[in-house]
């Protein structure tokens, strides 16, 4: 994307500057992968006089000159199978693009502010998420039995583990990043903490060691647990998850986080267990996090008792904060069990009327 040495002051340069950051290192693989493709988006946009605006010097950035910028990457014509000029919005990508660009010029301006202008013309832009009048978008909610329903299909098609790992991210509240791309077997149940589990929020950093008996000894989490210590006894080190299912083409599982550091397949994946277990085409693996979420407010939990299983700041993610603690954290899940058998009895009851 960037020449192998950008002049001096230029956007180009800002970019190396940002990517060769601490700050940059700190950034999740995701979030790194997405910048990059933003950074590259309005590098390499084409102004009128034929230069790249990557190869213009920060000094002649101004708030017009960016939001020109932004107006001609929101669209983009494609030319459709009969010929015809299709314009279509690409929203998501611009409004990365702005948001990266923002951020290296900010780290750029800590690192090199006699070069970079303390003025960030990226600064309040007031991007939107979506068009005027476009409904918003929504991960769709699954609920407790369509997440029995597809762990019983992951299971007959041979995917124990994608089954193991939707019961997990219902009940810890981990996103799928997390899962199958820094979840480590000794994270779970180690030596030195046998009875507790280390969860992490991949997005503030916030961690915790999450317990798996109760006050009484009993286990919290029974089945999945069960499930977790037979893949423990199977794998020695590394990843939890990985591509164990018995038709795989390598002799080796290999991490279902691709060397791209995507995902795509894993989900290909879940869209054939959900197909095969005739589940809503809609239904995603973050579905069945969202299934967690929606369970764990259903069961009454307080703030705090939300907070401490997802690990979330505030109640605005969920105003006040609170001390989380283990005694939170076994409640909140004795709670959402609690909810489950009753309405599981419920259900049972209305069957034999």
């Amino acid at each position: 994307m960037v020449p192998r040495s950008p002049a001096l002051g230029t956007f180009d340069w800002l970019v190396s500057i940002f990517q060769a950051h601490s700050k940059w290192k700190e950034l999740d693989r995701k979030t790194r992968r997405q910048y990059t493709q933003g950074l590259t988006l309005f590098a390499n946009y084409k102004l009128k006089d034929g230069s790249r605006a990557g190869a213009q010097q920060l000094s002649s950035f101004t708030k017009g000159f960016v939001d020109a910028v932004y107006a001609k990457l929101l669209v983009i014509e494609e030319v459709n199978e009969r010929g015809d000029v299709v314009v279509r919005e690409r929203r998501r990508f611009a409004n990365v693009a702005m948001i990266s660009s923002r951020r290296a010029w900010y780290v750029g301006q800590r690192a090199q502010e006699k070069i970079v202008p303390a003025n960030n013309p990226f600064a309040r832009m007031g991007l939107k998420t979506r068009a005027p009048g476009q409904a918003a978008r929504h991960t769709p909610t699954a609920t407790w039995d369509e997440l029995i329903a597809f762990r019983a299909t992951a299971t007959r098609l041979g995917y124990d583990s994608i089954g193991t790992a939707a019961l997990l991210t219902w009940e810890w509240l981990q996103r799928e990043e997390h899962v199958f791309g820094a979840f480590d077997i000794s994270h779970y149940r180690p030596s030195e903490r046998p009875n507790s589990v280390r969860i992490v929020h991949l997005k503030n950093g916030e961690e915790a060691w999450w317990p798996l008996f109760d006050e009484g000894g009993e286990a919290i989490f029974p089945e999945l647990m069960d499930e977790l210590d037979a893949i423990k006894r199977a794998v020695s080190s590394g990843l939890a998850f990985r591509r164990d299912h018995p038709h795989r083409r390598s002799a080796t599982p290999l991490p279902w986080i691709t060397a791209r550091g995507d995902l795509r397949y894993l989900r290909s994946v879940v869209k054939t267990i959900v197909v095969a277990a005739g589940l809503r085409a809609e239904l995603s693996f973050t579905s069945f996090r969202h299934g967690g979420f929606t369970e764990a407010a259903d069961s009454d939990l307080t703030d705090a008792e939300l907070r401490a299983a997802s690990r979330h700041r505030s109640a605005q993610q969920l105003p006040a904060y609170a001390k989380r603690t283990q005694k939170q954290l076994i409640r909140a899940s004795q709670k959402r069990r609690e909810e489950r058998i009753r309405l599981a009895r419920i259900v049972r009851s209305l069957r034999s009327e």
